[in-house]
């Protein structure tokens, strides 16, 4: 894919979600079965939209954008679009953004901070498709 696309849009979730199920394989995701639902806030143009992420056994089964009443993850988190388009730019760690409070999480805090470098691969990919922030 050469072509740009619009960040958080149904085209970039579509390429998000054909290369997280080609680059992250269950092994790369240690076999995790979890969910996160992104809220992103004060986007442009105004309004809050989200991004959730569903894995069962390593496999994405689910990657949705949208906006209004996002789907119910095992963690809810929370911030401003800037700071996620840093993250999906690879400008900004997403374990840094939450530990400075960028970012707010619902959830076992525990489990979100050992599955930081799972979140961690999976910005990595964000980074790589060709977005218009």
């Amino acid at each position: 894919m050469s072509e740009t696309v619009k960040y958080l849009s149904q085209a970039w979730c579509e390429e998000a979600g054909k290369r997280l199920r080609q680059e992250l394989t269950p092994d790369k995701m240690n076999n995790l079965t979890s969910s996160m639902t992104n809220i992103y806030l004060n986007c442009p143009g105004g309004g809050t939209k989200y991004l959730f992420i569903k894995m069962a056994d390593g496999n994405f089964d689910a990657v949705q954008v949208g906006e209004g009443e996002p789907p119910q993850g095992e963690f809810t988190i929370s911030g401003d679009y800037q700071v996620y388009s840093r993250i999906s730019r690879a400008e900004l760690g997403s374990q840094l953004a939450l530990m400075e409070g960028k970012l707010k999480l619902k959830g076992n805090m525990v489990k979100a901070l050992k599955l930081a470098k799972i979140s961690d691969r999976i910005n990595k990919v964000f980074a790589t498709i060709p977005a218009e922030y």
